[in-house]
């Protein structure tokens, strides 16, 4: 945008008896109520603005400090500064977009925590699901940023089409701020906020508790094409390397996964010697308990298991021991990572991680008995 179409030629004159940066603000407070900008407009740069009131840009800089304290406007690293919408009172109350993949399986105790964090905080909110497609996703994002939403909280799909790093680029460019929820960055280059379960930590302590349980082969088990697979992959090995183990892994897509595929796994573990294994996911674990079942294998005596998610683990017909990601804890945190920056929006930026728990029942069993 230029700014001649707006602003007569001329230096801005300061108001009596105030610097000139003042004088600047407020012509830039009165252009922002006009709607010379709107609310997720993104403003020239400082050296342009500087060219069009006739100032330098360490005055239009200090004036635009003044914008964001008050709320007006946002700096985004590394994007340009962008008009907030206006801060609401009344029945008129900040408007917060919340996106899952998924709103009946894995995030219902996300939603909890994030509905009680802006509920307790007094915002509105609008919920979607994406059902884990990029498209349908996007244009949740679209219809929230024309409702209004002055920030969202995203659980973003980063399996395709468009591969994850160009999408969350994408999204760090949106005019408005976004919290990713249970995804994080691909790369330490990337400066967006985001609040996700420690995934790695996840599958080290799963490993760490069999180790306890006198385990030396322990197997891994991997649904594909999940933002969480390589996170436990990599957590496995580092257990597995530090504490002195053997480990083996099968690993298969989630579409391909079926009594067959568990058998195939079965027949791989007990091949390699191993005697426990954790699955990434619940499904993938009870399909290889029915598996052992029909093998005359033994759970937890012959082969113990750590299921990763704790949705349904302990329907299974042997109970799983399992890895559970902090969902409620997550929503709340997330909720609040946004809250923040909504108010602070020259803080530092917050990418939360939340080491899981696991929760112990009966698929791991006592310790095996030391050999010799």
């Amino acid at each position: 945008m230029t700014l001649s179409a707006h602003h007569p030629t001329g230096a801005t004159a300061p108001a009596a008896g105030g610097p000139k940066f003042r004088a600047v603000a407020d012509r830039l407070r009165r252009e922002l109520a006009d709607g010379v900008w709107p609310p997720g407009a993104r403003l020239p740069i400082e050296p342009e603005l500087a060219r069009a009131h006739g100032t330098s840009v360490s005055t239009v800089r200090r004036a635009v400090a003044d914008l964001v304290a008050e709320g007006l406007v946002v700096r985004r690293q590394g994007s340009g500064t962008y008009v907030l919408a206006p801060r609401s009172t009344g029945s008129h109350r900040v408007l917060i977009g919340v996106i899952v993949p998924d709103a009946a399986f894995y995030y219902p105790r996300v939603l909890q925590g994030i509905e009680e964090e802006l509920t307790a905080a007094g915002a509105r909110f609008v919920i979607a699901s994406s059902g884990y497609d990029q498209a349908r996703e996007w244009s949740a994002v679209a219809d929230m940023q024309a409702a209004g939403a002055a920030g969202l909280l995203l659980a973003p799909t980063l399996a395709g089409p468009e591969r994850s790093a160009a999408y969350l680029t994408r999204l760090a460019q949106l005019p408005v701020p976004v919290v990713l929820v249970e995804r994080r960055g691909t790369s330490l280059g990337d400066a967006g906020e985001s609040v996700c379960t420690h995934h790695e930590a996840g599958g080290f302590d799963a490993v760490r508790h069999l180790a306890g349980l006198d385990h030396r082969t322990v197997g891994l088990v991997l649904r594909l094409h999940s933002p969480t697979t390589e996170p436990v992959r990599r957590g496995f090995h580092q257990a597995v390397r530090e504490l002195g183990l053997s480990g083996v892994e099968f690993e298969a897509a989630l579409e391909e996964w079926s009594p067959a595929a568990a058998d195939r796994c079965l027949a791989g573990l007990r091949a390699a010697g191993a005697t426990a294994a954790v699955c990434f996911g619940d499904r993938q674990a009870a399909l290889l308990v029915a598996a052992a079942r029909r093998a005359g294998v033994r759970v937890p005596q012959d082969l113990a298991l750590v299921a990763y998610d704790d949705e349904i683990a302990e329907l299974a017909e042997i109970p799983l021991t399992a890895v559970a990601p902090p969902k409620h804890l997550m929503g709340r945190t997330a909720a609040t990572v946004l809250l923040n920056r909504l108010a602070h929006p020259e803080e530092a930026v917050r990418q939360v991680l939340l080491r899981p728990a696991i929760t112990v029942r009966e698929s791991c069993g006592a310790p095996r008995p030391r050999a010799g």
